[in-house]
């Protein structure tokens, strides 16, 4: 099998995989929408007192609301996607076995992750997303060029957001144990990534630093270019930049974990 083959098939493997947890996607849209809600009615109250915070007007700030209820899962911003198997795998020592498959580690691991994430863009990440466009106003476009280059920002984002839950597996090889490295996933996911507020509304130097920090590739880049507030192709390159320099730190720390790999329990 050659490799692109190879990866399609991991990635199909993770789509797969997730799918057969029915019950819990339909759970997770049910959350997601009312979580939705609530969060709408914040918003909505909170620009009615302060109308164009961020730069957005109030149809703007509903349609990131629901951007970030789409992609809560499909970007694993609280962690739970493929760095939860991999720390788990490192953790018992079954990490060996990956090492000798005729694979590329961190390829393998970006396939499978990417196969969920169209998943759970699909199965749980859609209906709430309708579900916001039909009973509130959004600012959505009405042209094809603005979602398709949308559809972009969302695979950009969506290796980004690997690519960080990737360094923060690997640390195990060190730690040994992923509790700690999961709660710092959750705290850094949902302040730096804007699922509680955009980081176009964080005031003075703390919104300039968020905004250039890798979080931002997640929902903000991708909210604003379906919302026309930046040019695409500067969002394509700041995820990129992005991609390019997480993956290859993912690269030497990969090294460096594997160059002399003790296997927990032999």
């Amino acid at each position: 099998m050659g490799s692109g083959r190879l990866y399609a098939a991991v990635a199909a493997g993770g789509f797969r995989r997730y799918a057969t947890y029915r019950a819990a996607t339909v759970a997770g849209v049910f959350t997601n929408t009312v979580f939705g809600v609530i969060l709408v009615s914040t918003y909505m109250a909170l620009w009615d007192q302060r109308p164009q915070l961020g730069g957005y007007d109030q149809a703007q700030a509903v349609t990131y609301v629901w951007l970030g209820q789409c992609l809560y899962a499909t970007l694993a911003i609280q962690g739970g996607g493929a760095e939860k198997d991999l720390m788990q795998r490192i953790r018992t020592g079954e990490i060996a076995v990956d090492l000798y498959r005729p694979a590329d580690l961190q390829l393998w691991w970006l396939a499978g992750d990417l196969g969920r994430a169209l998943f759970q863009v699909l199965g749980r990440g859609v209906v709430p997303f309708l579900f916001g466009a039909l009973f509130f106003p959004m600012a959505l476009p009405t042209a094809v060029t603005p979602w398709a280059a949308f559809a972009v920002t969302l695979l950009l984002a969506a290796v980004v957001s690997f690519a960080l839950r990737y360094l923060a597996a690997l640390s195990v090889f060190w730690l040994l144990d992923g509790a700690g490295v999961n709660q710092v996933l959750v705290i850094t996911g949902i302040f730096f990534s804007g699922m509680v507020l955009p980081l176009n509304a964080f005031p003075g130097l703390l919104g300039e630093v968020v905004r250039v920090l890798p979080w931002a590739a997640q929902i903000q880049m991708p909210a604003d270019v379906l919302m026309g507030e930046t040019d695409p192709l500067r969002a394509f390159a700041f995820q990129a930049g992005w991609a390019v320099a997480l993956l290859a730190a993912g690269r030497l720390l990969q090294s460096a974990a594997t160059r002399r790999v003790v296997v927990q329990g032999g």
